[in-house]
């Protein structure tokens, strides 16, 4: 049986934005969805969000669609980097992903190494990046990047914003398609 996680970023619920709306039609085509809430929303770090990650993953296969917003885009990376070798998820599909602390202090922890790209692509062939022509946090260079490293398939939501909870975004039907191909 095919399964989703979908993951919310800092500050985040599982209620917020889309992610009800997402549930509901990923479960519509028979998959397994779940939406953790990660701990520390508020203040999150790398030390607690990765290995509760970890618990929620469980064995990953290539049955395993992670789908994130913003922060959590990162927390799914460096999952990929610590994978065992021959391991596999399905896809990721990132929306407002970003590869640096956009200037937040308080997003430091997440990004205190070098991002392993080879680490990354050996455990997930198929990547999709979705981000907004008017993200208010996320320049769109870092879908550029996601390309450029991870052959990302990229998406680009037009007076989107940054696609959360603030934006008011309840359905994002480019996330669905995504997971869907």
């Amino acid at each position: 049986m095919k399964r989703a996680i979908i993951l919310h970023g800092w500050e985040g619920h599982p209620g917020d934005a889309w992610f009800p709306w997402l549930k509901t039609e990923l479960k519509k085509l028979g998959m397994k969805v779940e939406v953790p809430q990660m701990p520390n929303t508020n203040k999150p770090q790398m030390s607690e969000w990765l290995p509760h990650l970890e618990k929620v993953v469980g064995e990953p296969d290539k049955n395993l669609v992670l789908i994130g917003h913003s922060l959590a885009n990162i927390t799914f990376l460096r999952l990929l980097e610590r994978m065992v070798e021959g391991a596999k998820v399905g896809k990721v599909v990132m929306v407002a992903g970003f590869i640096d602390p956009l200037g937040f202090k308080e997003l430091e922890s997440f990004f205190q190494s070098p991002i392993e790209w080879d680490k990354i692509r050996q455990h997930c062939d198929s990547f999709v990046a979705i981000n907004s022509d008017d993200d208010q946090y996320v320049p769109l260079k870092h879908v550029d990047i996601f390309k450029e490293k991870l052959g990302a398939k990229v998406v680009i939501e037009h007076d989107k914003r940054h696609m959360g909870p603030e934006d008011k975004t309840m359905e994002l039907p480019s996330v669905l398609e995504a997971v869907k191909e």
